[in-house]
This record gives structure tokens, C-alpha cells and sequence, in this order.
């Protein structure tokens, strides 16, 4: 639905009855802690490089179980930072899923290296790995698997093959920030791994900020001093960096929030497991599936319908958001159209471009809400 003026969007979202995502509710919860962050970084004035960035990169990498943490501006940052400290250049090809945030695709092409799409796996949505391994060739450096919508991608296997065949692997951790397989948390599993704290993510900053992780040492230190202007230390430039960096103030914000981010991706399973037990055998609905040994932290709940559009409008008219992640999968939007490529080669990816539909879910929805959706959803099927 497009809405053209000022006034249409005041009296659009006037009649929403459940956001997608309503922000405010959490913040609303953290008031007093928020009004004293902000006291205290104005109170310091170091309003980059302040010793909260430190802080938080030390409180985020234990949790995971991680050595090392580099906060950066945002997760694109983090990404390219972290395959051009791995070497990924111009003839060289990386293998990334079909149906993701173009992130992980314009990165690999601003590297001057191209992007080998492959399908997703039919119950994580996830990186796919016998395509993964098909897709191989003598030019692979590395490989992107995206743990999309909160739950792991098949990292064991993953792995394995990129042992095997000698190449890289990063991460992409945007939408499952504390997700784990058999207690292994995302991003603990690769050579590096990369996180977004934009602010709609389970853990989320008050504007745009990210960070990449990794056990080795070296790689590390290469990504500080890229990220830094190529510099260890001020006007020690080494060779041609970039400027990426956390401010204080997202810094202190995301420690803050790391204190609850347990209990809201806890609330995140339990609004899951409440839509899938109340809308099984709902028309065609498909529900989403959890892969042995994976604890979701479902940053999306997405469902699939051949009747996608008219159940978004329908719920749309009942004030109830939507979203749909994502409208086209990587190979169909116009940046990679000159690939070539058919959706008979990705028929997974493909089906989420053309049902798949997000439902809401977000920590502080009321069970009113949620029984106001899911009535709705059965009334639309039962029409």
C-alpha cells in the first residue's frame, strides 16, 4: 500500500492495531536507565571512542564466547571489512545465499569479486549446503551463510565443507543474536561472523551500528586497523583504510540492552510457539520449522500462503502490519538481473519471494494482540 501525503500516513498508522514492531514499549521499560547513559556520555564528552565501546565489546564477545570484538558503523561495514582483511578481490568469487539482505551481495560486488548465489535450505531458510557445495569452483574464497530470521544455518556441515575445500567462512548474525546449536551460539562457528544492531534487531541500538567477531587474533587486529584508516594508532597509517566505528553512546545503549536481550528473545519463542500451535492446519498456511539442535530466536516469523497478497491486504485492513522479507530474492532485483538467472534455480527462494509474509512479533506484544491476529488469520481462511 502506497500512501501518497503526510495526512494519509497519520491516519494510516492512527488505525493500526498491532504494529509489526513497536519499538516503544521497550523503550518505555528502560526509561530511567536510558535518561542516565545519556547524562553520563554527555557528562564525558567522548563521544567516539569512549571507554563504553570498549566496554560493550568486551560484555558482547564473552557472552558469545568469542575472543575478539571490533564495533563498527553499521553490519555492511563490519562485512566488507572483515572479506577484505580475508583477501577478497577482483576474479575471486564468494558463495551467498539467493533470498537475503542485499548486504551480503553488494559487499562481495564492491570488493570487485561476484557474488554465487545458491538456494536455501527448505526448513531453516537457510543456506542450503548440498547447493552450497555444488556451487563451488577453483575461484570460491569464501562463503556467506546467513542465519536468516532467527535460527542457524546447517553450520556443521557448512563448515565442514569449506575445511575441505580450504576457503573462508563468515557469518552473516544480523537477524540471531544469541540463537545457538546445541548450545553454540551464532557466530562461534566461522573464521569471522558479523552482527547488526540496527534498531529493529532483537538487539538493537538507537541508530545504526554493528560489529564483526572473530577467534583469530591476527584477522583482528587487520580489521581494527582497516576500520581505523588503515592505523593501528593515530597517524600510524599502514595502508588505505576506511572510517567505521561505534559511537558511545549506541555502545553504552547495546550493554544496557544486553542485560535483557535473554528474556525478550525468550518472549520472541513463546509468541512463536503460540502462533504455530493456534494457526496449524490454517488453509495452506506453511508455519515455520526449527532444525534439530537449534534454539530460534525468531527475529521474524514468516509464513507462506499462495494467498500472500490477499491475506497481507486483509490483515492490512484490519490494522494489523505485515512485512514481507524479502519482495525479491537477491538474483530477481534489478542490481543482479544481468546474471541471468531463472527461478527454477532457486525454487525455495523463490517461493519465499512469492509467499512469504512476516507476521507480527516483537517483545511487550500483548496476548490481545497476538489473539487479535491470530482471529484474524483464521478468519481470512475460513472465508
Amino acid at each position: 500500500m502506497q500512501l501518497s501525503t503526510f495526512s494519509e500516513k497519520i491516519n494510516y498508522l492512527s488505525s493500526v492495531r498491532v504494529p509489526y514492531l513497536d519499538l516503544k514499549i521497550i523503550h518505555e521499560s528502560l526509561q530511567t536507565e536510558l535518561q542516565t547513559i545519556y547524562s553520563q556520555v554527555i557528562d564525558e564528552s567522548y563521544f567516539v571512542y569512549g571507554k563504553q565501546v570498549t566496554e560493550f565489546e568486551n560484555l558482547f564477545s564473552n557472552k558469545l564466547g568469542i575472543k575478539y570484538c571490533y564495533s563498527t558503523g553499521n553490519c555492511t561495514d563490519a562485512l566488507f571489512i572483515v572479506l577484505k582483511m580475508l583477501g577478497v578481490g577482483p576474479d575471486d568469487e564468494v558463495i551467498v545465499p539467493a533470498m537475503t539482505w542485499i548486504t551480503d551481495a553488494e559487499v562481495v560486488s564492491n570488493l570487485g569479486a561476484k557474488p554465487v548465489f545458491v538456494d536455501v535450505d527448505s526448513t531453516t531458510y537457510c543456506l542450503d549446503p548440498k547447493a552450497f557445495e555444488q556451487a563451488i569452483t577453483p575461484r570460491t574464497k569464501a562463503v556467506i551463510p546467513v542465519h536468516l530470521y532467527g535460527q542457524l544455518a546447517d553450520m556443521e556441515a557448512i563448515s565442514e565443507i569449506a575445511t575441505r575445500h580450504n576457503f573462508k567462512v563468515v557469518e552473516d548474525c544480523a537477524q540471531a543474536h544469541f540463537a545457538s546449536h546445541k548450545g553454540r551460539f551464532a557466530g562461534s562457528f566461522g573464521d569471522a561472523a558479523v552482527f547488526s544492531f540496527y534498531p529493529t534487531k532483537n538487539l538493537g541500538a538507537l541508530g545504526d551500528a554493528g560489529a564483526l567477531v572473530t577467534d583469530n587474533k591476527e584477522l583482528y587486529k587487520a580489521c581494527r586497523k582497516m576500520a581505523n584508516h588503515g592505523a593501528a594508532d593515530k597517524h600510524t597509517h599502514e595502508f588505505p583504510g576506511m572510517n567505521s566505528r561505534m559511537d558511545t553512546l549506541q555502545a553504552a545503549v547495546l550493554s544496557l540492552k544486553l542485560n535483557f536481550i535473554d528474556e525478550w528473545n525468550g518472549q520472541r519463542n513463546e509468541i512463536a510457539k503460540k502462533y504455530s500451535e493456534s494457526l496449524s492446519g490454517c488453509g495452506d498456511l506453511v508455519l515455520p520449522k526449527t532444525a534439530g539442535g537449534n534454539n530460534h530466536v525468531f527475529h521474524i516469523y514468516n509464513v507462506l500462503t499462495s494467498r500472500r497478497d490477499e491475506l497481507k491486504s486483509f490483515l492490512n485492513e484490519n490494522g494489523i502490519q505485515t512485512q514481507i522479507h524479502y519482495p525479491k530474492a537477491l538474483p530477481f532485483t534489478k542490481a543482479y538481473l544481468d546474471f541471468g538467472l531463472e527461478p527454477t534455480d532457486f525454487p525455495v527462494s523463490f517461493k519465499l519471494q512469492e509467499e512469504g509474509l512476516s507476521l507480527p512479533i516483537f517483545p511487550g506484544m500483548t496476548d490481545d494482540q497476538q489473539e487479535y491476529v491470530i482471529d484474524k488469520v483464521r478468519t481470512f481462511f475460513a472465508r
